[in-house]
């Protein structure tokens, strides 16, 4: 019986084994095929911007070579001497960088202290006007395109207007179009009001009992520890306004005033051969993007982390 029962055992311990061996082998086999995927969706993702620097160093005559050569054969960056030669080229940068500065400036200043009185003030009706504010958020731009250009259009005392806002064009076609209707988000009042949550009453009342008012508060208090929480509501602020195109395209006319995306479509219509020169463009333009993510990377996704937590 003694052997009988050590023989089942070890039987039992076999079978287990090669259970936890097959079940092993099958989390390693999912792990792969998961893995398979990722790299392949990566690389499908990768692959335009890869396929864009890799011209932008490239000859006209190798860009359209078949078989395309992904690792250029004769690379030069005469390309992007020849397109910052062209006319405005600098203009439209120092253009896109002014205006997403600003926004972005304005956006971390305005979402914040909005953010902070929704969540640490009392007042009466606070609730009902935060989900009108989150109403707002499902409504489409393209609704409001057509009032927002009609207000920006009859701003009094702007472009020509008179006090009544009629005669000139107001804010369309400046640098106050770009940046006035963009200088509040209900997101990036909704991202720092979640964030908010996470800062204790008990340091606004410590504050409060040391003799500090409202603004100091929000100022040297609340701010300081949402800086992970800003620093990703600057980088989504900056790269949409660095790379907007629609809105810039219905209320700017001028050349001078041209963003780099506006720029690099005109750019395009003009030169529809000189592919080169476009693709060394679109490295250029996108380039500002990509070094901010890379800077606040770590910060961003900190405050993603922490906000989702909320």
């Amino acid at each position: 019986m003694a052997v009988l029962s050590r023989d089942a055992v070890t039987s039992s311990a076999s079978v287990a084994r090669r259970r936890s061996l097959g079940s092993r082998l099958r989390g390693m086999g999912w792990k792969l095929l998961l893995y398979a995927v990722l790299i392949a969706g990566v690389m499908i993702f990768i692959a335009p911007f890869a396929w864009m620097i890799t011209a932008s160093v490239q000859s006209l005559e190798d860009m359209f070579s078949w078989p395309p050569s992904w690792i250029p054969v004769n690379p030069t960056f005469a390309n992007y001497a020849q397109f910052f030669q062209q006319e405005n080229v600098a203009r439209w940068f120092l253009n896109s960088a002014f205006v997403a500065i600003s926004v972005t400036a304005l956006q971390l200043f305005f979402n914040s202290l909005a953010a902070y009185t929704f969540e640490k003030r009392r007042f009466p009706g606070r609730e009902p006007l935060f989900l009108l504010m989150l109403g707002t958020m499902m409504i489409p731009g393209q609704v409001t395109l057509i009032p927002a250009y009609l207000i920006l259009k009859h701003v009094p005392l702007f472009g020509g207007n008179n006090l009544l806002g009629q005669g000139g064009h107001g804010w369309l076609d400046s640098y106050w179009g770009l940046i006035a209707p963009a200088s509040v988000s209900a997101f990036g009042i909704f991202l720092l009001r979640q964030y908010m949550k996470s800062v204790p009453n008990e340091l606004l009342d410590a504050a409060r009992i040391d003799g500090a008012g409202s603004f100091r508060i929000y100022w040297q208090v609340v701010l300081p520890l949402c800086m992970p929480a800003l620093a990703a509501m600057g980088i989504f602020t900056f790269t949409y306004e660095w790379d907007d195109f629609f809105w810039p395209l219905i209320i700017i006319s001028s050349d001078n005033l041209f963003t780099v995306q506006l720029g690099l479509a005109t750019f395009i219509v003009k030169n529809r051969t000189i592919w080169n020169l476009v693709m060394a463009g679109s490295v250029v333009a996108t380039l500002p993007v990509l070094i901010a993510f890379l800077l606040f990377q770590r910060h961003l996704i900190k405050g993603i982390a922490l906000t989702g937590l909320r």
